[in-house]
């Protein structure tokens, strides 16, 4: 029994060990020879070009006013109460379908408003805003 002896096949190792990496070097080294010249054997392809975006067509706005007494303008244009659906009408068939803005008067009962909207909705319009002004 000797205490005091080390045998010298118990010593932890210190060296990292260098072949398995110089085998995985290699063998990307083999890998690259072989696929650059792979790469640079191409086709040339005049392929046609081709957007996936449609056309930037800003549809038109047609802008319903109702003042204080209950009338209908379009744009700017007193028009008859009868008048309102055929107009809006001919508008929703056109492409793009133009956006319809109401604007209402404050003092203009809500009957009124709630009638264009109702004959909007009627004659197909699908965008339909408010315009309002900001509070001073």
């Amino acid at each position: 029994m000797a205490f005091g002896t080390q045998d010298d096949t118990d010593d932890v190792m210190n060296e990292i060990n260098m072949t398995p990496l110089v085998d995985v070097m290699l063998v990307l080294l083999i890998i690259f020879i072989i696929t650059v010249p792979v790469m640079q054997h191409s086709v040339n392809i005049d392929l046609p070009r081709a957007t996936s975006q449609p056309p930037d067509i800003k549809p038109e706005t047609l802008r319903l006013s109702v003042d204080a007494a209950g009338s209908y303008f379009i744009n700017d244009v007193k028009i008859a109460d009868d008048e309102l659906t055929p107009r809006l009408r001919a508008a929703a068939v056109r492409n793009p379908q133009p956006e319809l803005h109401i604007q209402g008067d404050k003092s203009v009962r809500y009957e009124r408003v709630a009638q264009a909207m109702a004959a909007a909705q009627q004659a197909g319009l699908r965008k339909i805003g408010f315009i309002t002004e900001p509070k001073s």
